[in-house]
């Protein structure tokens, strides 16, 4: 997006309230996949799966409102409504939660270009907060992009944007890929 670009931020924010609203239709719960629920799936495929309503959500958007919306090879989109349950002392969203909305986002975009039977886990998280964030902001959407993928390392950058372009923070991920341990 250029800077001569006029973003709608009320007609973004509508439509990532209907996206929002279309993905809890689709499956409103949260939990934990079971192991041979998900070894014979790709990334991508786990992802369907979760938006199909056949997996549960990750429970730790339950936990601090944010949710996956959209996945694709390579990309990886949450999006979160930031709240006073998630302030920090100073009166501002506590920065551990736009760490674990960017780091969903970008961990996501390498999860969802790997094979079946592989898996990963970040090494390495790096975050700069460009701007204070309150509940004042409606909804934000952390959007996380592949950068590279190789046998035993994927690597991802992300934004934390507010549905008028605002750019509330930045992130890029180290991610450790490993063969999937086998179900019991």
């Amino acid at each position: 997006m250029t800077e001569t670009t006029p973003i709608d931020a009320a007609a973004t924010l509508e439509r990532w309230q209907a996206d929002e609203a279309a993905v809890r239709a689709r499956n409103p719960r949260f939990g934990v996949s079971r192991p041979d629920q998900i070894t014979s799936l790709s990334g991508l495929q786990f992802f369907e799966a979760m938006f199909a309503g056949e997996l549960p959500l990750p429970p730790i958007g339950d936990t601090l409102d944010f949710l996956p919306v959209h996945m694709e090879r390579g990309l990886a989109v949450f999006q979160g409504r930031p709240g006073t349950p998630h302030y920090n002392p100073l009166g501002s969203v506590h920065g551990g939660w736009y760490a674990t909305l960017l780091d969903s986002a970008v961990a996501c975009a390498v999860h969802s270009a790997l094979p079946a039977g592989k898996r990963y886990t970040t090494v390495e998280l790096k975050i700069s907060l460009v701007r204070a964030l309150s509940d004042k902001v409606p909804l934000v959407r952390a959007e996380g992009r592949l950068i590279h993928l190789g046998r035993s390392m994927g690597t991802a950058d992300g934004r934390l944007i507010g549905p008028d372009g605002t750019l509330y923070a930045h992130a890029s991920t180290t991610c450790f890929v490993f063969d999937a341990p086998a179900p019991r």
